[in-house]
């Protein structure tokens, strides 16, 4: 059967806005290398595409969270270095070792279950990743010596790095990151003294690559900003990143609208006067969120800002183009991106849903196809 899209509803991705956002990190942070993380398919805009192109850029390698993402980057003959970020289960050690992946190890049963199935030939690099207070994985600094010496005495096994992960990095103003990078230095320089090599440090995710010089050592695990979105309010502008993601969509049909008539389930928005309403083939199944609605989101529509009416519903929204607006089945919309002089950010969705920019390009849908420029 043809498997050519019928709805007009997608996610444009521009991968020169990726390489171009990896270059401006690199030269942010010169000379220490950039990984881009790809984790949760790109964080929504593709993984492999999105890898390619950030290699090409200068990335020195790249990280994700699940054995799965790492297998879909190999099938497609990624095959640079990979860092997964978090241990699986123990039963996983041979999967990990078929994937091709470096991973973060913080328990001696992973240090074991790994040495087990690798090859005493061809150490597997593994990196120890220590909690410095984040308190979601890794050893604690109490115990880091202990694990580095495990990994050091495992035969197949060799320690790559020791790394940790900032909790507050996007709120510059925290004094947290200041300890956490402490603890950290401390903990590297405890393996170090009880005679184990540590080849690499690293600490910096987006936040700390952007607004702390401190936290960047031997790398930074550049993720969201890669993507052209800062890592909170707090830090948009600090450096030139292009949003790299634009959510498009067209008209499906036009309608009047008269005065005091409800529109969308619940009928909660009327209009006060006549208004042109165009449907449009997109909704909360494609992470559309069906609050957007009532907080006053707006969409682009012949370069316009129109409000959506009413209820985001599974499949379709709903958008108020004002009285007598000149608006036709197979006009673009735009919900993210640029058309014209306008813009909606992911950020703007975010401030609206109380969220994060990073939680909305991830939660935009499976069934959107992803279309590529550039690259």
């Amino acid at each position: 059967m043809d498997d050519t899209p019928v709805r007009p509803s997608r996610v444009e991705v521009d991968l020169d806005a990726i390489a171009a956002n990896v270059r401006t990190l690199r030269d942010h942070v010169a000379p220490t290398p950039v990984w881009a993380v790809v984790k949760a398919d790109g964080y929504g805009h593709g993984a492999v595409p999105v890898a390619r192109a950030a290699l090409a850029a200068g990335a020195a390698g790249l990280a994700v969270a699940l054995v799965e993402e790492a297998r879909t980057l190999r099938a497609a003959g990624v095959d640079a270095r990979i860092l997964l970020l978090s241990e699986p289960p123990v039963t996983a050690a041979s999967a990990v070792l078929a994937s091709g992946v470096e991973p973060t190890v913080y328990s001696p049963g992973m240090v074991a279950a790994l040495d087990a199935v690798a090859d005493r030939a061809a150490p597997l690099p593994v990196h120890l990743k220590v909690d410095t207070g984040m308190h979601r994985v890794g050893c604690a600094p109490e115990d880091v010596v202990a694990v580095a010496t495990v990994v050091d005495r495992a035969p197949a096994l060799r320690l790559a790095s020791v790394w940790t992960h900032l909790a507050v990095a996007d709120e510059p103003d925290r004094p947290e990151t200041a300890a956490q990078l402490a603890r950290f230095d401390a903990a590297v320089a405890a393996v170090e003294a009880a005679g184990i090599v540590v080849p690499e440090c690293h600490a910096a995710n987006s936040a700390g690559t952007i607004a702390h010089a401190g936290a960047r050592h031997d790398l930074v695990r550049a993720g969201i900003a890669v993507y052209g979105i800062a890592p909170s309010p707090a830090l948009a502008g600090a450096v030139a990143l292009r949003p790299a993601l634009r959510l498009v969509s067209a008209v499906g049909h036009v309608k009047e609208v008269a005065p005091g008539e409800g529109v969308s389930y619940g009928l909660r928005w009327a209009p006060a006067t006549t208004t042109t309403v165009a449907t449009v083939p997109i909704g909360y199944a494609d992470g559309v969120r069906r609050r957007l609605g009532g907080l006053g989101a707006e969409v682009l529509v012949g370069g316009r800002r129109c409000p959506i009416a009413g209820t985001v519903t599974m499949d379709q929204i709903t958008v108020d183009c004002g009285p007598g607006a000149r608006v036709v089945r197979g006009d673009e919309v735009v919900l993210i991106g640029r058309q014209g002089d306008e813009e909606v950010t992911a950020e703007e969705w975010a401030e609206r849903l109380g969220t994060i920019g990073y939680e909305i390009t991830c939660g935009l849908g499976a069934r959107l196809p992803r279309t590529y420029t550039g690259g």
